[in-house]
């Protein structure tokens, strides 16, 4: 059953005709019954306040029929403990997920706990890694935007799919991941914007607002300079996930190593070495290539001769300024 706090809640916001804290309350209550599973008694609640009272509540929840159109519904399986994160990233996502496992006292003291988070950095660096490790630890579904099923070239489209996204998430508790988020939230000052974007943005942001606590919603953004200036601040936390330092992609390539169960060709400080700025994303396939090609050449393969093959692969492929470095 509903906590007794929130029922109290919902009967004063009622008797004082708060209605928008009356839904949000609502919604809290549809979300604690689904995570106890008691799913027929979460659909009635949210039946209701989709089809009954005034024009105020919101619309019919058509997004909950055909929410795979929207959402890309993924079972979340990484663990926070396998990733290698700078203390202050670990520590930040630490804490959040402590405040949404220990949601119920922090409100017995009247606090909620955060549910907003901004990841930055180059692509190839965890940001999508940390989001999922987030939903496993806080036990939540996971879900991803799909920007293929909300961005539509017709007219008030897009922002009224944003709306059946947010209306469907709203009454679980979840995760709910926005990659890229400078592609649908770019700064509306920009001349070269339509005025179609800038009503889409105004709809994410006004949304984002409107979440209740017990959702999360992560974004990730490759281009933080495109970002609309107002979608910083709401932000609670803004982590940036850089490439690793030399010190730390040798750790990475160290544990790939005792991972893999074999010779990398190199040691992985020499392979740090040799990869300046390479993203976790790429250390990782290079060091899977070269486990895969000597794998295929036994008995008779070199590592070190494969090793260095794919760095040179690299260097020439996705780092062409690095070319004229000496082994």
């Amino acid at each position: 059953m509903a906590r007794a706090d929130l029922l109290i809640d919902l009967v004063e916001a009622e008797r004082s005709g708060d209605k928008q804290k009356f839904q949000t309350l609502v919604e809290a209550i549809i979300a604690e019954e689904r995570a106890n599973q008691h799913h027929l008694v979460a659909d009635r609640l949210s039946e209701l306040i989709t089809t009954v009272g005034s024009s105020d509540l919101l619309p019919r929840d058509d997004a909950a029929t055909r929410v795979n159109d929207l959402l890309l519904d993924t079972v979340p399986r990484r663990r926070l403990d396998t990733l290698h994160l700078r203390d202050t990233v670990q520590q930040a996502s630490q804490e959040l997920i402590e405040e949404h496992r220990r949601i119920e006292l922090l409100r017995s003291h009247g606090l909620e706990p955060r549910n907003r988070l901004l990841l930055d950095g180059p692509p190839g660096n965890g940001k999508t890694t940390l989001a999922e490790a987030i939903a496993t630890e806080t036990m939540l579904p996971f879900y991803i935007v799909r920007y293929e099923g909300i961005v539509s070239s017709f007219l008030g489209e897009t922002a009224a799919r944003l709306d059946h996204v947010f209306e469907f998430v709203r009454t679980r508790r979840c995760v709910v991941f926005f990659d890229e988020f400078d592609t649908i939230a770019k700064e509306r000052s920009d001349l070269h914007e339509t005025g179609e974007v800038k009503r889409v943005v105004s709809t994410l942001l006004m949304q984002i607002d409107r979440l209740p606590p017990h959702v999360i919603v992560i974004c990730s953004t490759n281009h933080s300079e495109l970002l609309d200036r107002a979608a910083w601040r709401r932000f609670q936390v803004r982590l940036e996930l850089d490439a690793p330092s030399r010190s730390e992609a040798t750790s990475f390539l160290s544990s790939l190593q005792t991972r893999l169960g074999g010779d990398l060709g190199l040691a992985p400080r020499t392979l740090a070495d040799k990869l300046p700025g390479a993203s976790y994303a790429e250390l990782e396939q290079i060091a899977l290539d070269i486990r895969r090609r000597l794998v295929l050449s036994l008995p008779g393969g070199n590592a070190q001769d494969i090793a260095r093959s794919r760095i040179e692969q690299w260097r020439t492929q996705a780092h062409p300024q690095a070319r004229n470095d000496h082994y």
